[in-house]
């Protein structure tokens, strides 16, 4: 597959716009885990125990209703799929400052249920706008925009937590949530492409599960579970060594090193398998377990993130290729599930491990369990290949589908080995 620029991404008709109003919408989901923490400690008065019985009852929401959302936005359109959210996350955040701890859990887990499903449907909308030739770019830099959200948000809502009050917080969270939800309406990027926008039945469900699928999104269990592992493990570290102040930016050099990690993978010619690219990440976060001061675990930090977007960009962007256009919504939700599960996953045993060991075993758990099931997933695909039953793309994207997007581009139907001359813009 041909490497493209970024901008000459952005020109695409509608993606800028795509963007701006995901970058915008995604705010709230990252404040929300650090609001609710700190409203529970202290607002309410309870323990950090009880305010992650909260996050996890939000957490669990997101993960049961994300195929049920994009299954909605599949069959209904994204307007009427999400209106219910809107409706439902202004409801549950409206009174949620005011509850008791008992009815917050219910109300976290109902707003974790109805929460906007804006991450999914970006990405979904990606894949209709962006042709194939720039898909790859335009994945990465959607990974690259996720982690700049995840670098600032959990800022901002701290400030507003601590500085003015966490009901103030919550309910800040509250309105960007249904503003996010209202602009996403507002935008309404498409989520099929001209061709397939004509109701057709759906396919059975074993046509659409099949090992290449599986195995995809076990990749991003064995993603997510290396990157809370190492969050795990690096707040452990720094908190072992009496630096708990040092923990934000750290892990903002931890951020930045997967936008740079983001960036050059969208602008490279390579496509290396998503699995390989998981593989790395966990093999990237070794070094960290062996830094023996401040100075060398900020270096590893750093080279832990280098392969985090490259690999979650990567995961979408064969997800996209894998699954029937009228069923990428749901899929994309169980995507966004089994990040969830791997997040559930991660924290507890990585946890459990540093309390009988210490923080560096925490990197070394992560590296081992989310590598190990990165090459299992390569052995399974290597073994399909050779069967003839798994999509060679997923191994290494070394053809390029046919694409028909609703944009106008200049060619379409190119032969899949010629490559495509794209202007680098000016500096």
């Amino acid at each position: 597959m041909p490497s493209t620029t970024y901008g000459a991404v952005l020109r695409l008709p509608g993606v800028a716009r795509l963007f701006v109003v995901s970058f915008l919408a995604r705010i709230p989901a990252a404040m929300v885990g650090v609001v609710l923490t700190l409203h529970v400690v202290s607002t309410l008065d309870r323990g950090y125990g009880q305010a992650g019985v909260v996050v996890g009852a939000a957490t669990v929401g997101m993960a049961l209703g994300a195929p049920w959302r994009g299954r909605l936005v599949d069959r209904l359109g994204l307007r009427r799929a999400i209106a219910p959210s809107v409706v439902v996350e202004s409801a549950v955040w409206l009174v949620a400052p005011h509850l008791t701890y008992e009815l917050l859990i219910v109300a976290a887990a109902l707003a974790g249920l109805f929460l906007v499903p804006v991450f999914s449907v970006s990405r979904q909308s990606l894949s209709v706008l962006v042709p194939i030739a720039h898909q790859k770019a335009a994945f990465s830099l959607d990974s690259v925009a996720v982690e700049l959200t995840f670098m600032l948000s959990p800022v901002v809502g701290v400030l507003l937590a601590t500085q003015v009050s966490t009901s103030v917080a919550l309910t800040v969270v509250g309105a960007l949530t249904v503003a996010g939800g209202l602009l996403l309406m507002w935008a309404n990027p498409p989520t099929r492409s001209a061709r397939s926008a004509e109701p057709v039945p759906d396919l059975p469900k074993q046509r659409l599960l099949s090992p290449a699928l599986v195995v995809l999104l076990l990749a991003g269990v064995a993603a997510s579970f290396v990157l809370v592992g190492t969050d795990v493990s690096l707040v452990a570290t720094l908190n072992d060594s009496g630096s708990s102040a040092d923990v934000g930016w750290m892990i903002a050099l931890w951020a930045g090193g997967s936008v740079i990690g983001g960036l050059v993978h969208g602008a490279s010619h390579r496509n290396p398998s998503p699995l390989l690219l998981v593989a790395l990440l966990a093999l990237a976060t070794v070094p960290a377990a062996f830094a023996s001061d401040q100075v060398w675990l900020a270096v590893a930090v750093v080279v832990a993130g280098l392969p985090c977007a490259p690999a979650l960009s990567s995961i979408n962007a064969s997800l996209v290729r894998l699954v029937p256009e009228r069923r990428r919504g749901e899929v994309m939700g169980w995507s966004g599930t089994m990040s969830t599960v791997g997040n559930a996953l991660g924290a507890p045993l990585c946890g459990a491990v540093i309390d009988r060991a210490a923080p560096g075993a925490g990197f070394l758990t992560a590296a081992v369990v989310g590598g190990a099931l990165a090459v299992g997933g390569l052995v399974v695909l290597a073994l399909g290949r050779a069967r003839g039953r798994v999509a060679p793309e997923v191994v290494e994207e070394r053809r390029a589908p046919r694409h028909v997007p609703t944009v106008r581009v200049r060619r379409r139907g190119a032969a899949p080995t010629r490559r495509v001359r794209v202007r680098r813009p000016s500096r």
